[in-house]
């Protein structure tokens, strides 16, 4: 049996992080974005190596929109449990993407195989065509709002 985990299911209590930091580099805003899921044991360090690799190879594989980005790797190169982290950088986050500009919110995705995912992604790519959220999203100072979005998905 599938269990179908929820977006906030994945994310987890402490799985929300927002960020008023600046000019950060591709590195550091990438290392912040699996930082909780780093803390918590969900990737291992090779995970958030995976994606900076990965980016020196072939640039900003994972901003999939305007604001938008979902850092990822394979789930063979260190994924300890299917997690998400959510991260907001408030001032925005420059990650070398031509097409789509700065950064605002990110989801980390780590996933433990390409099939138990495909329920989360769905929700997520609904989540991601909502501007009306994703403003809302990126526009709050505090988790619990962005938890009360996220319910929705």
């Amino acid at each position: 049996m599938v269990c179908i985990m929820s977006l906030l299911e994945l994310i987890g209590d402490d799985g929300i992080v927002i960020t008023s930091e600046s000019n950060l580099s591709v590195d550091s805003a990438l290392a912040l974005t699996c930082s909780v899921l780093l803390k918590n044991g969900k990737i291992e360090p090779s995970y958030l190596e995976a994606i900076k690799q990965k980016h020196n190879e072939i640039g900003a594989y994972y901003v999939l929109a305007p604001k938008i980005a979902m850092p990822h790797a394979r789930p063979e190169d260190g994924v300890n449990e299917a997690a998400l982290q959510i991260t907001v950088f408030k001032n925005g986050v420059n990650l070398e993407s031509e097409d789509n500009g700065d950064v605002y919110f990110s989801v980390t995705l780590a996933a433990m195989d390409s099939d138990s995912h495909i329920n989360t992604i769905m929700a997520l790519s609904e989540l991601f065509q909502n501007d009306e959220d994703i403003e809302a999203i990126i526009n709050s100072d505090n988790q619990s709002d962005i938890v009360e979005i996220l319910k929705k998905y």
